[in-house]
């Protein structure tokens, strides 16, 4: 049998809602023990969010918190504070995302940490970094206004818009994780744990660099990759196209559904091949349209002409011919289409899972493969499903876990 990755790795995980779950879970596929504290009763808030089924755990919670187990653990009863403190000695990494200063206040600090284990790493994932907005709340698109996305995502004559993808909340996890294995890395050469802070709104303006590349550039002229016509001494909003350095956008398909449609790039080589199946091979030796340099005056013009063709094909016939001739493309998959894609089960990247609940639903497998550590997605876990399990491994007897659970510790 294959070694995980993480075997032999344990995780105290209190964590809740998204951020902070996505790092455990990741770090759970590849192996380690993670130990996810809730309070007792109650348990991650989103079990209880977006449900779709009566009395059932969410698809917010399930998809958040596969592979781990859970333990239910009151900090506020004296018992249940040194219970925590047991399972500090016995773990490697904490994680957290709660609110500044919760565990703090609790007597978590984090030199009361190093007392109890010099060699546990404490991650904690925050909305802001030390300044002005440190104490600030922040959600998924608090994070992304405030971290440089929202400004430079939509259409010029329209508002800022969030982008549907989880940069604050999922993208700082997976910042948190890398952090985590760094510390863990470490902790190999000097036998000691390490402090781990990650802000939401540091990891969005990590994932937008290159807009930070461009407020650079934009001070100095016109950026002559966007399809805007002015520019002011910010990044712009620049509908579909890239910014980058070959011209993209979506087109229109046919049958002319919402999501109909299949973005295209034009790179120096493929406007030859793409003139062709246009049927407008007198623009290969067009001046106006000859040369990349050419092309970046007549952008409109140029996917006007290309989608004029593409409207007569569905995205996954034009994905077809394009791809043909060596062209960059990409349909614009809905969710629905996703999930229906068979091969996205085939490759085990899509996984059916049976609760005991809530029934079939469908989990997203381990976006990272190892060769030597395959991932095998389990069902997240009942409230206090692993308690007893857990404090037994704790050492605790069953009249202990008794009482315990009579203190309202568990």
């Amino acid at each position: 049998m294959d070694m995980k990755a993480l075997e032999g790795v344990r995780i105290l995980d209190m964590t809740h809602v998204q951020a902070g779950p996505t790092a455990t879970q990741l770090l759970a596929w590849f192996g380690a023990d993670v130990i996810k504290v809730e309070m007792p009763g109650r348990g991650d808030i989103t079990r209880a969010q977006l449900r779709d089924v009566p009395d059932a755990d969410s698809l917010y919670f399930t998809m958040l918190n596969s592979n781990k187990r859970s333990l239910t653990l009151n900090i506020k009863a004296p018992s249940g504070k040194a219970l925590l403190e047991d399972l500090v000695r016995q773990c490697d990494v904490i994680v957290e995302n709660f609110g500044p200063g919760v565990l703090d206040r609790a007597g978590f600090t984090w030199e009361r940490f190093q007392e109890l284990n010099p060699r546990i790493s404490y991650a904690s994932i925050k909305g802001f970094g030390p300044g002005p907005y440190v104490d600030c709340k922040a959600y998924e698109n608090v994070a992304q206004c405030m971290g440089g996305s929202a400004s430079t995502t939509g259409f010029e004559d329209g508002p800022p818009v969030v982008t549907g993808a989880q940069i604050g909340d999922s993208g700082t996890g997976v910042h948190c994780v890398v952090g985590i294995l760094a510390a863990l890395l470490q902790r190999e050469k000097t036998g000691r744990g390490q402090r781990i802070e990650v802000a939401m709104q540091d990891a969005v303006l990590n994932l937008c660099r290159v807009k930070l590349r461009d407020q650079q550039r934009v001070m100095r002229g016109p950026l002559r990759e966007y399809p805007n016509e002015k520019f002011e001494d910010y990044v712009p909003r620049a509908g579909n196209a890239s910014g980058g350095g070959q011209p993209g956008a979506a087109l229109r398909c046919s049958p002319g559904g919402a999501n109909d449609y299949v973005y295209v790039i034009i790179q120096p080589q493929g406007w030859e091949p793409l003139m062709k199946l246009c049927g407008r091979e007198e623009l290969i030796t067009h001046p106006d349209f000859a040369m990349p340099e050419a092309r970046l005056k007549h952008l409109p013009e140029c996917f006007s002409i290309i989608e004029a063709w593409t409207r007569t094909q569905t995205k996954f016939q034009v994905m077809d011919a394009l791809n043909a001739v060596h062209v960059p493309c990409g349909p614009i998959l809905s969710t629905q289409d996703l999930i229906e894609d068979k091969s996205m089960y085939e490759r085990g990247y899509l996984v059916e899972l049976d609760h005991p609940v809530r029934g079939k639903y469908v989990q997203l497998g381990c976006p990272i493969n190892l060769s030597d550590s395959p991932v095998e997605v389990q069902r997240s876990p009942l409230l206090g499903e692993h308690t007893e399990e857990i404090l037994a491994w704790l050492g605790k007897s069953a009249a202990e876990i008794d009482r315990l659970r009579a203190e309202g510790a568990i």
